[in-house]
C-alpha cells in the first residue's frame, strides 16, 4: 500500500463516479468531495520553500538587485521571511522586496529590526500582495535599504507556499 500514490488512486477516476466522504467539523456532516477538491486541499497542505542566498556571508550589504531565478513551477506564496548573518545597526531597517517579472509581489517588504537576523522579528511584518507565481516565471531580490550602520550581511530570503 505504501508504493501507491495520490496519482495512481485518480487514473481513471471521474467526477461523475468518484467522491470521497469527509466529516465537516464545522457543520457537523459527512460531505461528499469530488477528487479536485481533494487534490486542492491536498496541496495547500504540503508546503515546501525557496531559500535564496541573496550576498555572501561577510561583505556588507548594499542596495540593489541581488539574486535572479526562474520558479520550476507555478507556485501560491503563503509567507516570506528573511535572515542575515550579521545584524545590522542604526535607525535605518534592512528593507528587502521580492519581484516577479519586475513587480513586486509584497504590500509591506521584509524589514529587520537593529540588532535582530531575522525578519520574523520584525514590527512590520511583510505581506503579500500577488500570492500566484508563474512557472518559469523570472523571480528577482532586491534590497531597497541597508541599515544605517552599514554592517549587514549574509541575507537570504525564503518563499513558503505550495505548488499550483
Amino acid at each position: 500500500m505504501a508504493d501507491i500514490k495520490f496519482s495512481g488512486f485518480t487514473t481513471g477516476a471521474t467526477t461523475a463516479n468518484t467522491l470521497i466522504v469527509g466529516y465537516d467539523s464545522v457543520a457537523n456532516t459527512n460531505d461528499q468531495y469530488t477528487l479536485a477538491q481533494v487534490a486542492t486541499g491536498l496541496k495547500e497542505h504540503l508546503v515546501e520553500s525557496f531559500i535564496v542566498a541573496a550576498s555572501d556571508e561577510a561583505t556588507a550589504l548594499t542596495t540593489g538587485v541581488k539574486a535572479t531565478f526562474r520558479m520550476p513551477y507555478a507556485f501560491t506564496v503563503t509567507a516570506v521571511r528573511g535572515s542575515l548573518t550579521t545584524a545590522g545597526t542604526g535607525v535605518n531597517l534592512v528593507t528587502v522586496d521580492i519581484n516577479e517579472g519586475g513587480s513586486t509581489i509584497l504590500g509591506d517588504k521584509i524589514t529587520f529590526t537593529a540588532t535582530e537576523t531575522t525578519s520574523t522579528t520584525a514590527v512590520a511584518q511583510p505581506t503579500i500582495t500577488d500570492a500566484s507565481l508563474a512557472d518559469d516565471a523570472q523571480m528577482t531580490i532586491e534590497i531597497d535599504q541597508i541599515d544605517s550602520g552599514g554592517v549587514s550581511a549574509g541575507l537570504k530570503v525564503t518563499l513558503i507556499g505550495y505548488q499550483t
